[in-house]
């Protein structure tokens, strides 16, 4: 497995760095940077600090996902389902953390609150067309054309 290494920049010395729960694990865990514990009421969100911020090679972008556990059994979760973390940003990664749940969640100091999963993308030239090729019937149907099955 090839790796690279990504600069962090600590904007808080009490933030701790992403970490893999496992060696193949493709997301590393986003901490929060309390100075005490926070409630969430269903439906709320809040923007958790996770001290840091983050130098992506150009090319590369960082998501923000939901970390499973949390967002299964506690209903917390990234407000905007993903975070994007562009190779331009220099800001302090937040999470918009929102209680999906109908029961008022804690968060403590440290909690793992999201996963960063770096990925590689395209950069695009978008071209006009009066036409688009047809590779199969599908354009026509639509948004869930495909059925249930």
């Amino acid at each position: 497995m090839e790796r690279m290494n990504v600069k962090i920049k600590k904007l808080d010395e009490r933030a701790k760095m992403p970490t893999y729960g496992t060696p193949m694990s493709a997301g590393a865990d986003l901490y929060a940077l309390l100075d005490n514990e926070i409630q969430i009421k269903p439906g709320e969100t809040v923007f958790i600090k996770t001290g840091l911020s983050i130098e992506l090679p150009l090319g590369y972008m960082g998501l923000v996902f939901a970390r499973s556990g949390l967002s299964c059994k506690q209903g917390l979760a990234p407000a905007n389902k993903v975070g994007v973390v562009d190779s331009d940003y220099r800001g302090e990664i937040m999470v918009a953390l929102m209680n999906h749940s109908n029961e008022i969640r804690t968060v403590a100091p440290y909690d793992r609150i999201a996963q960063l999963v770096l990925t590689p993308y395209l950069f695009a030239d978008f071209v006009e067309a009066d036409e688009l090729s047809a590779v199969n019937t599908r354009f026509a149907g639509g948004f869930g054309s495909t059925g249930k099955k």
